[in-house]
């Protein structure tokens, strides 16, 4: 394996992927993509999420609990 395929990182993570990322539930991840609070996009009928997405939504929490 070269340097490079240790450092790739997804472009799209599944569902699971992002709950244990985030450290929370599959269902809490539908939930956030449900309400608007987590952006993913669809690939025929699964559901992705990207991580700019993860990232925005950490931001978000972070700045409602500052405020």
């Amino acid at each position: 394996m070269d340097d490079f395929e240790v450092m790739r990182q997804p472009l799209l993570y599944r569902p699971e992927e992002a709950a244990e990322l985030l450290g929370v539930g599959r269902t809490m991840v539908f939930e956030l993509i449900r309400t608007g609070r987590l952006r993913s996009v669809k690939i025929g009928g699964a559901r992705r999420i990207t991580p700019a997405a993860l990232a925005d939504l950490v931001t978000t929490l972070e700045r409602e609990q500052a405020a």
